[in-house]
């Protein structure tokens, strides 16, 4: 845990991130950062018609989320750590299956000059899971906004974060296979997570607990 200050928890739409960020703040005592999805009024619009508002979504997410990372530069006096539900980088994985080819140009411009002033994780925690197990959980969660999510955008998203993260090598990172876990429900698989994050990482770790029973 030594000189590890900032942890982004990353997955594809019901992978579990926020709950298993909160989890991990109580363990650690850290401070918790939250993405303010729920306030983009283009949400709900773009899951029914993705071509019309996906730029609009896109763009908002972009802007809020760049001030709210930048808030993550001032010192916190009463925390020594910061866990973040989500990467600011994550946002040109939607650009990328979302944006038309000349909304991409426009939205690559924009970002690449608000990342030069964000400050980078020194971990993230990639919690990988089928598809089928994103479905089930977008589905307990009963968001009004979710119930358009079609299966073919989050097969696509789930395989653009998982091809991202195959090459991904700019911080360490910790890959989690989640499809037989329930971090949220058994202590036992909570403990093992929180175990792996403490240990000294450095690359890329994979964590795949296979033949887990529940």
């Amino acid at each position: 845990m030594k000189n590890l200050y900032y942890i982004a928890i990353e997955g594809v739409i019901g992978a579990g991130k926020t709950s298993f960020a909160k989890l991990l703040t109580d363990r650690l005592k850290a401070k918790l950062v939250l993405e303010q999805f729920e306030e983009n009024p283009f949400l709900s619009d773009f899951y029914q018609d993705p071509e019309r508002y996906a730029f609009q979504a896109q763009m908002f997410f972009l802007l809020s989320r760049y001030k709210q990372q930048l808030e993550l530069k001032q010192v916190d006096l009463f925390h020594n750590m910061i866990i973040s539900d989500y990467m600011f980088e994550k946002d040109r994985l939607f650009a990328n299956l979302n944006l038309s080819d000349k909304e991409l140009v426009l939205y690559d411009k924009i970002a690449s000059l608000l990342e030069k002033e964000l400050t980078k994780p020194d971990l993230i925690v990639y919690l990988q899971a089928k598809t089928d197990r994103l479905l089930t959980n977008i589905g307990k969660r009963g968001r009004d906004y979710e119930k358009d999510i079609s299966r073919e955008y989050i097969e696509s998203l789930n395989q653009i974060y998982n091809e991202y993260f195959f090459r991904y090598n700019k911080t360490p990172l910790i890959i989690i296979n989640t499809n037989e876990i329930d971090f949220v429900n058994n202590r036992e698989d909570l403990d093992e997570l929180v175990n792996v994050i403490r240990k000294p990482i450095s690359g890329t770790v994979y964590y795949n607990p296979e033949g887990k029973e529940k």
